[in-house]
């Protein structure tokens, strides 16, 4: 009894825009256990014969109890109840390039991970982003004459770093530390946040890590070159590398990507490829505003518990926020089908990022997903995960 009473689950998910919160308590044993809940406006408690469960909510986040409503047993989770709450939402967007300080510091690209600087004190007087991918049939439209940049692709300049989807585009100069590889001419067309250039290389264009071997980007012609957000941190150069275990730093720049792209564009379906061009996931964000919080023990009071807590190192608050998105592998011909219909859908946006990254992902996926309580794993056939 006592071991199947330290596998009790107390699992709280609070959606901050809905100002409502969805509460499971665990029953390894499907009712074998009495089970005792308090629910207060700042704690939730669970005891059983075998020890107490306790979990205290961040600052900012509040419980009504008098509201709790929908209770039902669920199948190999346990209770199920709804409930009202009272959450800080912040609705300042997030910025993709949040890694970088103002423009007009000094700056240092670093490999994420293993922190071999790639260029050092580069001085970023502009910081712009890239038009989409359908700009110049835009163009066209606003033009009574010839488009005078067709054709015509943006390169930055010396100072300059442009910013797409979940790249970066610099300049090229001396003060590269990376060998440039040799590139042959290629076939140029629009340049877009999307696919910053439509192009058919002609020799190995991948820009490698000289320490680690990890691919941080392709060279895009003789002056520029496209780093992946997922494989460079960029520091002001006064600053140290940061040390940011890798799946918790791949994680927050997709989810990132994610909110800001269905933001902007009210984009919700993304396909990721790998810079080979195989599609990799297809995702589907649901919402962006949830605050999770777990705790999975029996005997003592705890106020930390976060989800894969080998990948993310929270702090001291014992909720974090989630994104939360259904998702199908389409490795191994896997979903193909389904990779298709989405590939010719425009609702679809695709996102392209190393093919090593593309399979971490995967992995994070899987992972965060076993994590979650049975009934929340599935969605009509997708994968879900928080």
């Amino acid at each position: 009894m006592a071991a199947a009473a330290a596998e009790a689950r107390l699992f709280l998910e609070v959606r901050k825009r809905l100002q409502s919160a969805l509460l499971i308590l665990g029953d390894p044993n499907e009712g074998g256990l009495p089970m005792d809940v308090c629910i207060t406006p700042t704690s939730l408690q669970m005891k059983s014969p075998g020890g107490c469960t306790e979990l205290w909510l961040p600052a900012g986040v509040r419980l009504v109890p008098s509201s709790c409503r929908g209770l039902q047993h669920v199948a190999g989770d346990g209770l199920h109840l709804r409930l009202q709450a009272r959450a800080e939402f912040c609705t300042k967007p997030i910025s993709v390039f949040n890694q970088s300080s103002q423009a007009q510091e000094c700056c240092t690209f670093y490999c994420q991970s293993c922190g071999e600087i790639i260029i050092r004190n580069r001085k970023l007087l502009r910081l712009l982003p890239l038009p989409h991918e359908n700009w110049g049939a835009l163009v066209d439209e606003w033009c009574c004459h010839a488009n005078p940049f067709a054709n015509k692709p943006l390169h930055p300049q010396e100072n300059d770093c442009f910013t797409g989807d979940c790249f970066f585009l610099v300049n090229l100069r001396h003060d590269l530390q990376q060998p440039r590889p040799a590139v042959t001419p290629v076939e140029r067309r629009c340049l877009s946040s999307e696919n910053h250039l439509k192009m058919k290389p002609k020799a190995n264009t991948k820009v490698i890590c000289k320490r680690c071997k990890v691919m941080l980007g392709e060279t895009v012609s003789s002056e520029t070159t496209k780093f992946y957000m997922t494989e460079i941190i960029i520091q002001p150069s006064e600053r140290n590398f940061p040390i940011i275990p890798r799946s918790q730093f791949v994680q927050s720049v997709i989810a990132q990507c994610l909110v800001e792209l269905s933001s902007a564009r009210s984009t919700f379906r993304f396909t990721l490829q790998g810079h080979d061009g195989k599609a990799y996931i297809l995702l589907w964000l649901l919402n962006s505003d949830s605050l999770v919080i777990e705790a999975l023990e029996s005997s003592t009071s705890i106020k930390k518990f976060p989800l894969l807590e080998d990948l993310l190192k929270a702090d001291s608050s014992s909720a974090w926020n989630a994104v939360k998105v259904l998702y199908q592998p389409c490795i191994k011909s896997r979903n193909a089908e389904l990779a298709s219909l989405w590939e010719s859908d425009i609702s679809v946006h695709c996102l392209t990022l190393p093919s090593a990254t593309c399979l971490e992902l995967l992995l994070i996926l899987s992972r965060s997903n076993a994590t979650l309580p049975p009934s929340l794993r599935c969605m009509n056939s997708f994968q879900n995960l928080m």
